[in-house]
């Protein structure tokens, strides 16, 4: 693969080469859509073929045991309280941007409001299975969607939230939809539903839609929640042969102003978006809820922007399972990667198949169990002082489990 790569990044020897199981020209069919080249895609190509050249020369997969592959996020996120330990001062601090939940004698308690009750059940979902034998001790947990300790604004104060930048000093937890309380559209009234769930059916549509039977366009679905998505819908309307993309109604939406100036389309199942080759993802008002499903689907996926995260993100690598999209790309600069991916079909099907297959294989409901389990007993650790039974708080009771 390395010996491919430098071929067509010095563009050299050959009008037409292959970049397959070998590197010789004269046993590649001419005529193949996935080995069509010219000395000028090679030139055009080469910034590509450079950064997965380095790409793949330095990645050395992760150990997915004991959800190991997402351990330095948390060690990063925790890191910041080692020396300033959380004792009750900081705790009181960080109590009005969040959920403040206790474990007392092995039981979990909420205070008694909640702003969104179904983010709040997702969350406890996994909270009543990891407590046990935890330690008595309080914590809050953010259930909006921005985060809430920057680094800018004063000390750092343990709040947990489920994205954030590299501004914030957040502790990063697995977002609440993977069990509930996703976003709620038309298509999912209530919440984008269980993420095992997802995991079964967005297999079956993968397997439906082999990769030869993709349509060869990039596609997009969603609402107009930032501006980075305009150019994308653009070059849509300009070239729809190349790209798919429309924009739907939000809750905010009141003219087709809020729309680029066209009608809403209705949603697409995420099922849906298995039929096509190229799946972008774009960033909602944090990190985007449908990321880790459009990976199952076994198509290509656009990452833009590598600013918001989640806890699993940093895991995956921009050009060994996804292809990196800057949030500011002009129409021309999405078109010559949507190009790069159709006239590159060999290493578009790779990165692909690396994508899924990371997100289903170490990306599981017991790696996010798991997570949650280790960020509990280590955040337990750096806490100074027991806790008592705050006023108006409720007991949580483990919810049943049905598959």
């Amino acid at each position: 693969m390395k010996c491919l790569i430098r071929i067509a990044i010095v563009a050299l020897l050959c009008t037409n080469y292959c970049l397959g199981d070998t590197c010789s020209s004269e046993s590649c069919p001419s005529e193949s859509k996935t080995n069509r080249y010219s000395k000028d895609a090679n030139t055009k190509y080469a910034k590509y073929y450079a950064a997965i050249e380095k790409a793949e020369a330095n990645y050395i997969e992760c150990n997915s045991s004991g959800c190991k592959c997402f351990a330095d996020v948390m060690s990063r996120d925790l890191d910041v309280f080692s020396k300033r330990r959380i004792d009750q001062t900081l705790i009181q601090s960080a109590k009005s941007r969040g959920t403040l939940y206790q474990i007392i004698n092995g039981q979990l308690y909420r205070q008694k409001d909640c702003m969104f009750p179904s983010r709040c059940a997702g969350i406890e979902y996994f909270l009543t299975r990891v407590i046990t034998n935890t330690t008595n001790l309080e914590l809050v947990i953010n259930t909006r969607d921005y985060p809430q300790s920057g680094k800018h604004f004063g000390e750092p104060l343990p709040i947990f939230s489920f994205s954030k930048t590299p501004d914030y000093n957040d502790i990063m937890y697995p977002a609440w939809a993977f069990w509930a309380g996703g976003p709620a559209i038309s298509l999912y009234p209530n919440g984008l539903g269980r993420w095992d769930t997802h995991r079964v059916t967005l297999d079956d549509a993968r397997q439906k839609f082999s990769w030869d039977e993709k349509k060869d366009v990039a596609f997009f679905r969603g609402s107009r929640t930032s501006s980075e998505r305009d150019n994308l819908v653009l070059l849509s309307r300009a070239k729809p042969e190349l790209v798919e993309a429309q924009y739907t109604k939000n809750q905010a939406w009141k003219s087709e102003k809020d729309t680029l100036n066209m009608p809403p389309v209705k949603e697409v199942a995420l099922e849906k978006h298995c039929e096509y080759k190229y799946l972008f993802n774009y960033r909602g008002v944090a990190a985007s809820f449908r990321h880790k499903h459009l990976f199952l689907c076994g198509s290509l996926v656009f990452h833009v922007g590598d600013e918001w995260k989640e806890f699993y993100y940093d895991a995956l690598k921009p050009w060994i399972h996804y292809i990196p999209v800057q949030p500011n790309a002009s129409p021309k600069e999405l078109e010559n990667l949507i190009r790069f991916a159709q006239d590159n079909d060999a290493i578009a099907k790779r990165i692909a198949e690396r994508g899924r297959d990371f997100i289903f294989e170490k990306l599981t409901l017991e790696d996010v169990m798991c997570y949650w389990r280790r960020l509990i007993r280590r955040y337990a650790k750096l806490v100074d002082y027991k806790p008592t039974m705050a006023k108006d708080m409720i007991l949580i009771k483990k919810s049943k489990s049905t598959h």
